[in-house]
């Protein structure tokens, strides 16, 4: 009964002081980490898994968070989202109660290792920046393209099975923004590239060499979205088993400021 008070209080403190808290106040409360579950896989298991395993979000089961392991940070990042990623904010689809929930229910994992792969990543970034291409439309550090998702971190936020799906059949799951724009002007010419803004007006495309393409409505024959990804899908076949295994060995190892 006493445990249930404190409960109350602190959730009422939190209404009021927000996110000044470190851990959320229902750590290690077992009713209400089981509404933090059914909100999370809710809300959050399409991206991030319905055991928080990882998917087309990055996995939440290891103990490890891109943006903070304390239970505060954690909590910023639900409430706020994550601008520029397809990481929504929460704070105002969710009481602040709840998503303390859903952090004392993501404390409740034990840190779980992410699948190892057999392959040697010296040799998958030569692959990376050679002869997978791979570095001609994304970036890792200050170093490659930005036609593609940008690279620096995804050992963080993606998982190895992501990954390896994205490598071979890389429409399967779109990341946001990066789907194909295909246009034709009214003189006959056909620009396609990623679509930067579409809307009853105008729109604006950027192509593989990063040039920024803008047309209006009156200047095109048509605009058409292709959900189609960029990046080439025959790399099951260019790529050997092996030089597969070595490339998702080099991408699981980028992790940000870790990295090379």
């Amino acid at each position: 009964m006493r445990w249930r008070v404190l409960t109350l209080f602190l959730s009422l403190a939190v209404a009021a002081a927000g996110q000044e808290l470190e851990r959320s106040p229902f750590h290690g409360d077992e009713t209400s980490i089981g509404v933090g579950k059914a909100s999370f896989r809710l809300r959050c298991s399409a991206c991030h898994g319905i055991h928080a395993e990882g998917g087309k979000g990055p996995p939440l089961n290891r103990g490890e968070f891109a943006a903070g392991n304390r239970d505060v940070d954690i909590y910023r990042v639900i409430a706020r989202g994550v601008p520029g990623t397809e990481m929504p904010a929460y704070g105002t689809r969710n009481t602040e109660e709840n998503i303390w929930r859903i952090v004392a229910f993501l404390r409740t994992f034990e840190a779980v290792a992410d699948e190892p792969v057999d392959g040697d990543a010296e040799r998958g970034e030569a692959v990376f920046w050679g002869g997978g291409g791979c570095g001609g439309c994304h970036k890792v550090g200050r170093r490659g393209g930005s036609y593609g998702p940008d690279l620096t971190r995804i050992g963080r936020s993606r998982s190895v099975q992501h990954l390896r799906e994205a490598l071979l059949d890389p429409g399967k799951d779109l990341p946001a923004g990066y789907f194909v724009v295909k246009v034709v002007t009214r003189d006959g010419r056909t620009i396609s590239g990623i679509g930067s803004g579409i809307d009853d007006f105008s729109a604006q495309l950027r192509d593989a060499s990063g040039k920024l393409h803008s047309f209006l409505r009156e200047e095109v024959e048509s605009i058409e979205r292709e959900f189609t990804s960029v990046m080439p899908s025959g790399y099951g076949e260019s790529l050997s088993d092996q030089q597969q295994r070595d490339l998702l060995a080099y991408m699981q190892a980028l992790r940000g400021e870790e990295s090379r």
